[in-house]
């Protein structure tokens, strides 16, 4: 595994400008608000299309998680024109796809077709967005499918140690709940709740819709226009949730599981797009665990054989963020391999990294940039990403030089802010006591 990371990263530095070109896309704006995003690439006869709403579990009412979650599922099992197994069997014959998903800010509709059944590709999109039924029978059965999924996770200690890990870094916050929410949440869920929530927040006003493939820009945008008088707008503006809190208590919680190793989840929030510090955290992340290269990988794995795994990421919502570090180690070395993920982690705030450390980390943040656009699905996730975040199309442009502008005393300003150990909430899963040594503990901090 260390061979292959290094062997792409030699790649990667061998092209470190590709990432430096605006987005390949056309931005229009449609009627009723609608924002559309082209991006022609003819090269294959394919087709992608993704439809982005502001509907995802952050949208959830209190006391209702799953909500947006059971919505998006169901817009594919049934419309006032065709039952949920015609409109597989439909899509299916043309070797296309047509799916659903919410997950924490948005709920995406995705279409993927020939160039040559684009036009029953749409038709089939904007009836499900515009005309979903939301069946009874369909119903009962995708809720019973969402719990078995639910329960399921429930054996994996990363999805467990993470939904922990969300409730103690955003209380009284939607971002606090998982996106299916809970079996027992989930098995209150009405259609009346479905449709109401299907109502309020299903509309064009605040859509993105994203064509990447063999298609002319202004032939999609006709072909979309044309269809959206289907599609009525609620009235009133939509309400956004807050943004999480910045500075939640630090905590820690173990949770018993009988396992032969542990799962370790170091978190504490962080900051987004826009914001000063984004791009030094986004190398100190780097330098600190992204990759068989890093600090946590080489000296907790590599020298202390202590990890099965470890590293650091800086997770980047709309309405929050969060930097985190993930350990799975021996139960016996738990608390050992933490010590040292904290020192590794408070390493980076009292000395400055050096200057090969930094140049390797720019370079590869940058040349692997353009493994995001290598397939049309690829190019249509990111432009919605843009769009949603409002980074605009020169992103790549502005990410690059973002990243070039970092000094390593940049690093160490960022390190001392939000990778200071003391300021870290912690999940540990597994076969451990109640209060494990090596953990964080529940009090202290951090100027966040």
């Amino acid at each position: 595994m260390r061979r292959l990371g290094v062997a792409l990263l030699a790649v990667l530095l061998a092209f470190p400008a590709l990432g430096a070109a605006p987005l390949p896309a056309r931005r229009f704006v449609l009627p009723d608000g609608a924002v559309l995003l082209v991006s022609e690439r003819p090269a294959i006869p394919l087709v992608v299309i993704r439809v982005y709403l502001p509907a995802g579990s952050a949208f959830d009412p209190p006391g209702v998680p799953g909500l947006a979650n059971l919505t998006a599922e169901m817009l594919t099992r049934g419309t006032a024109q065709r039952t949920g197994p015609a409109l597989d069997e439909t899509i299916e014959f043309v070797g296309g796809s047509l799916d659903a998903q919410a997950g924490r800010d948005g709920a995406t509709v995705s279409l993927s077709v020939l160039k040559k059944d684009l036009g029953l590709g749409l038709d089939l999109l904007f009836e499900v967005l515009t005309q979903p039924a939301f069946p009874e029978t369909e119903l009962g059965r995708k809720v019973k499918e969402i719990q078995a999924a639910i329960r399921h996770s429930e054996q994996n200690p990363e999805r467990v140690a993470a939904r922990a890990l969300g409730e103690l870094l955003y209380p009284g916050h939607p971002y606090a709940h998982p996106v299916a929410g809970t079996v027992e949440a989930v098995g209150k869920l009405t259609r009346d709740q479905v449709v109401q929530f299907y109502r309020e927040h299903y509309r064009p006003d605040g859509a993105i819709l994203v064509a990447a493939g063999d298609v002319k820009a202004d032939e999609i945008q006709k072909e979309i226009e044309r269809r959206l008088p289907a599609w009525n707008a609620a009235r009133g503006a939509e309400p956004r949730p807050p943004q999480a809190p910045a500075s939640p208590p630090v905590q820690s919680r173990t949770i018993k599981r009988e396992l032969t190793q542990a799962t370790v989840l170091l978190g504490r929030p962080a900051v987004g797009h826009g914001h000063p510090d984004f791009y030094p955290l986004v190398v100190a992340s780097y330098i600190l665990g992204g990759g068989s290269t890093s600090r946590l990988y080489a000296r907790v794995r590599e020298e202390r054989g202590l990890a099965y795994d470890v590293s650091s990421h800086l997770a980047a919502g709309r309405y929050g963020a969060s930097f985190v570090v993930s350990l799975q180690t021996r139960t016996d070395g738990v608390a050992e391999a933490t010590r040292l993920v904290q020192e590794e982690m408070a390493r980076m705030g009292s000395e400055p990294v050096s200057a090969k450390d930094l140049a390797l980390a720019k370079d590869y943040l940058i040349g692997s940039f353009p493994l995001r656009l290598d397939t049309t699905a690829k190019v249509a996730g990111l432009l919605q990403t843009v769009e949603e975040l409002g980074l605009g199309l020169d992103y790549p442009v502005r990410y690059t030089q973002g990243i070039q502008k970092v000094t390593a005393s940049d690093i160490q300003r960022v390190a001392r802010r939000y990778l200071d150990p003391s300021g870290f909430s912690a999940v540990t899963v597994g076969n451990l006591p109640t209060h494990p040594q090596g953990v964080p503990p529940t009090s202290g901090g951090s100027p966040r």
